[in-house]
């Protein structure tokens, strides 16, 4: 099993938890002191109140909340966020609202969610040629429907 240390930074601040032991992520808290509201088209950051001490050679991918999307246009702003091991600031979340209506978050509502994953080991190499395949350079679509 994998050790997450994570640090509070404040007595309000929430440890993420999972709903379901199956769940493949975490849920994050929001953690400002009063309520965020998101315009139509803007954006808000927001507190979690924690940091964390990641094992070295995994990363923290932090994902929209399915539920926000659906629900309320919510999507975090740089789609998926990446939290490095070494990483010991404060996490943070940038909500961005598409719909047409305001959003509240309130402090203690779900904002986001994250899992751990290995880093790999990757070389890359320059090359001057690659092996063919039956696809070949077919993309966007070219399977067909």
């Amino acid at each position: 099993m994998i050790s997450l240390k994570v640090k509070k930074l404040t007595s309000t601040a929430k440890i993420p938890t999972k709903a379901h032991n199956t769940d493949a992520c975490f849920d994050l808290y929001c953690d400002n002191k009063y309520d965020i509201i998101i315009q139509p088209h803007c954006s808000e950051v927001l507190s979690t109140g924690i940091q964390t001490e990641i094992p070295e050679g995994y990363f923290a991918p932090v994902f929209s909340r399915s539920g926000m999307g659906f629900k309320q246009g919510l999507r975090l702003c740089n789609s998926v966020g990446v939290i490095d091991a070494d990483y010991r600031g404060e996490w943070m979340v940038k909500l961005v609202n598409d719909s047409e209506i305001p959003a509240v978050i309130h402090p203690g509502n779900k904002i986001a969610q994250f899992t751990l994953l290995p880093v790999l080991d990757i070389n890359i190499e320059d090359v001057e040629e690659l092996s063919d395949t039956e696809r070949g350079e077919g993309g966007f679509g070219s399977t067909g429907k």
